[in-house]
């Protein structure tokens, strides 16, 4: 059993459950021991609710737990700990953000999913569909929690996707959402800066690619001219990129758009097409 599958992680929206279920009446309660993805029976008892398995979390914890917002928690063996961590590779704060469903990463104060009237598994699947059918091999430029390699991977051959922070990853290890990324061989993940990682691939090695880097104030070369070439280069003739951009109606996301457009197609592509409901444009290489 790996390490992440041995603890339990929580967040408020469990911890909530669970002290609503110590003012009503009898002794059990059913609650999600893996952030929403499963659900099981717990003992309660005055000092602790009790997992399958025997784990064990004191009251004043699952306090601690209802009373943060922005944090899930991991619960082992030597207690609860928040799951977030100072990337020196960045040189930013990350964490794993919990919300109604999946939960997001928070890099530097920015959530990397949308969570505003949606959550980060649909806003997941709205950046997929925009490329269907993902088929074949498919290129992901930023792992981030794994959850867009997770979703390609149902219908591609494979995919390779690219991390550049070690302590992202080492997040997404403990994240219950992220599992298949590290245990379905059709996923190949790959360390360090897209920027520099893509040139080394070879031309038209992928049918798609699925671009959604962090926000253009924190990775700004991945919107370049450059980075744009490499990957028109690296698609097969009639292959599709979907390019998150950020929130069509507002006015940085207009800004950086507009922008795109004229990156993309001075970059070779010859039909570039605003998709709102993904936040992005999906560009193709005739």
């Amino acid at each position: 059993m790996s390490a992440a599958a041995q603890l339990l992680v929580l967040s408020y929206v469990q911890a909530a459950e669970l002290l609503g279920a110590r003012r009503g009446e009898g002794p059990g309660a059913t609650v999600s021991p893996d952030l929403g993805l499963t659900k099981v029976d717990v003992t309660l008892s005055p000092d602790e609710v009790t997992f399958p398995g025997g784990n064990r979390i004191s009251w004043s914890d699952v306090e601690e737990i209802a009373a943060t917002r922005n944090t899930c928690f991991a619960v082992g063996d030597n207690g609860l700990r928040p799951i977030q961590t100072f990337s020196p590779v960045t040189n930013r704060f990350c964490s794993l953000m919990p919300t109604s469903l999946a939960p997001t990463l928070l890099v530097a104060g920015f959530p990397m999913h949308r969570i505003k009237d949606t959550d980060p598994y649909h806003d997941t699947l709205s950046k997929i569909e925009t490329l269907a059918p993902v088929v074949g091999r498919v290129l992901d430029t930023a792992t981030g929690l794994g959850y867009t390699a997770i979703e390609a991977a149902r219908t591609a051959s494979h995919v390779v996707t690219i991390e550049l922070d070690p302590a992202v990853l080492g997040i997404a290890r403990l994240n219950p959402w992220s599992q298949r990324l590290f245990g379905d061989h059709r996923i190949t993940q790959v360390a360090g800066d897209s920027s520099r990682v893509v040139k080394a691939l070879r031309n038209g090695a992928f049918s798609r690619i699925i671009h959604d880097p962090p926000t253009f104030s924190l990775a700004g070369d991945l919107y370049s001219g450059e980075f744009y070439r490499q990957l028109f280069r690296l698609l097969t003739r009639g292959g599709r990129m979907f390019h998150y951009i950020g929130d069509p109606e507002s006015s940085l996301g207009r800004r950086v758009t507009r922008g795109a457009f004229r990156r993309l197609h001075d970059a070779g592509f010859a039909r570039v097409r605003a998709v709102p409901q993904a936040f992005g444009v999906v560009a193709t290489r005739s």
